[in-house]
């Protein structure tokens, strides 16, 4: 079925014509927008929301009254009594779901609410990105009305005492809209979805793959490639596209795909079109619109209003922790090729949070981005600024230079006698060189970061690499109750979740012995 002859309900058909207006008109409409629906909650009376709105400068003046948040803060002020069942807190009404969340470098669970109006502004941004599909060349249009295996968290859903709790793409997955249902394009299906042992959920939807014509495939890139390992295993294929000839997109986001591509690849018989998602706990943030696109979109008029805070040593202390009163810009106040952190308020009551995400502006005329990391997941010892982007961009050239496959990988930082040095843990199935790999890393990093190169001379003394099985690091997000679903491998372990991985690390070498 092509995607032409999907009726969309009324509702939706309205939302994505919404007329465009210049960057700055479209944020500022969607903050009125929001401001007026809160206007009347707990927030927006202590924060004086009806003040912003009646300002000249609504923007200028939300950001004088309402203060910025991360987790932690938000969630001791707010969004406790709304966990509790309380109306009216942050948003209208009685928040029914909770999305579960610990990140990867955190222990506890996050609990970030999800109101129905912002699963509705999550379908009408995956609509709307559904249909820029028709806009890309070369690629089968048949397969947009093929089947869509989206391999996430269980719909199965704890229950609280006045919500549901789980993993974003349960919920999401569980709220399936009835004109996409209808169409009987969602794979693996309401029964395998809700099931909540990964291990299990995998084998049901490798029993039932012969049965299924799958054109997209959709999650986080380690578990769909082993899902795709088991099934072209268990039917004896050369390749995924034996048994399903019309795959031709992959949606992922979350994570960097550039690693995984030389592994997934291997396992198909054609080429497919790999379309960027950011799709976080608080909101779809922005997607890949457009074929060829270095970045994605963001989603201006969707009901959430971004702003940017500088991603340097005036807003951020050492350890990643945001300054009270950061310097926040709206996204027409921005650069090309900056790095900021991202905040945003959305319609489940997120104000002025800062999602831990940092991007980077890359075409200002389209409003499109990138993702280089996390606030928290860079290695500065010493001043030498590595990020995530820098990290997996010299992991590419890596695999691209030695021709191997490096799936995952997560980074150290370490005393180094009166110094310090980096602690690198890779990865590969492939016959590689620890020394040829060490030397590399080293070299392509001093291409791609300044600062590191300058620090290599100084107080960094040392690089080491570490070759290991990719089964590694799944058994230890298995240790760590981590399997499926939106969990990732962090890129940078520092703290208690270092501390875990070197233990995990002897015990494993301690019981192979």
């Amino acid at each position: 079925m092509a995607i032409f002859d999907i009726k969309l309900p009324a509702s939706i058909v309205k939302a994505l014509n919404l007329p465009q207006g210049d960057v700055r008109k479209q944020q500022l409409n969607v903050l009125k927008k929001l401001l007026r629906k809160a206007r009347f909650t707990q927030f927006g009376q202590l924060y004086k929301f009806d003040e912003a709105l009646l300002s000249r400068h609504p923007g200028k003046k939300f950001q004088q009254l309402v203060p910025t948040f991360n987790y932690n803060k938000i969630y001791n002020e707010w969004w406790y009594k709304a966990l509790e069942g309380s109306p009216d807190v942050c948003w209208p009404g009685v928040i029914k779901y909770f999305a579960l969340s610990s990140g990867t470098s955190e222990a506890a669970s996050k609990y970030i609410p999800v109101t129905k109006d912002l699963i509705r502004s999550n379908t009408i941004t995956s609509t709307k990105q559904l249909i820029s599909l028709t806009r890309y060349e070369d690629v089968p249009k048949s397969a947009i009305g093929k089947g869509w295996l989206m391999l996430g968290g269980s719909t199965q859903l704890q229950k609280g005492p006045t919500y549901f709790a789980g993993d974003l793409s349960g919920i999401q997955q569980r709220n399936i809209p009835f004109w996409f249902m209808g169409l009987g394009l969602y794979k693996p299906g309401k029964k395998i979805a809700k099931e909540k042992d990964w291990s299990k959920k995998l084998e049901e939807v490798v029993e039932k793959a012969p049965n299924w014509d799958i054109g997209f495939i959709v999650g986080v890139p380690a578990w769909l490639q082993l899902c795709i390992e088991k099934i072209i295993e268990r039917y004896k294929l050369k390749n995924i596209h034996e048994l399903w000839p019309n795959l031709s997109f992959y949606v992922h986001g979350g994570v960097a795909m550039e690693p995984y591509k030389r592994g997934l690849e291997k396992l198909l018989g054609k080429p497919i079109t790999y379309i960027e998602t950011y799709l976080a706990s608080e909101g779809f943030l922005a997607y890949q619109n457009r074929q060829g696109a270095k970045g994605m979109h963001l989603s201006l008029n969707n009901n959430i209003f971004f702003e940017f805070v500088p991603f340097d040593d005036t807003n951020f202390d050492a350890d990643g922790n945001m300054v009270d009163n950061p310097q926040a810009l709206m996204l027409h106040e921005i650069e090309e090729n900056k790095d900021y952190a991202i905040l945003i308020s959305t319609n489940a009551g997120t104000w002025r949070y800062a999602i831990g995400d940092t991007v980077k502006l890359v075409d200002k005329e389209r409003s499109e981005i990138i993702i280089t990391g996390r606030t928290k997941h860079f290695l500065s010892l010493v001043g030498e600024h590595l990020s995530v982007d820098n990290m997996t961009k010299a992991i590419e050239m890596v695999s691209e230079e030695l021709h191997i496959s490096i799936p995952e990988f997560t980074v150290a930082g370490v005393p180094y006698g009166t110094f310090f040095a980096h602690e690198w843990y890779i990865a590969t199935d492939d016959n590689a060189d620890e020394n040829k790999i060490t030397s590399l890393i080293d070299e392509k990093l001093k291409e791609l970061n300044d600062d590191y190169a300058v620090e290599r001379k100084h107080a960094l003394k040392n690089i080491n690499v570490k070759i290991l099985t990719q089964d590694v690091f799944y058994q230890f997000l298995k240790a760590k109750g981590k399997v499926g679903g939106q969990h990732k491998f962090p890129r940078v372990l520092k703290g208690n979740m270092l501390q875990d991985w070197k233990l995990f690390l002897e015990k494993n070498e301690t019981a192979s012995k």
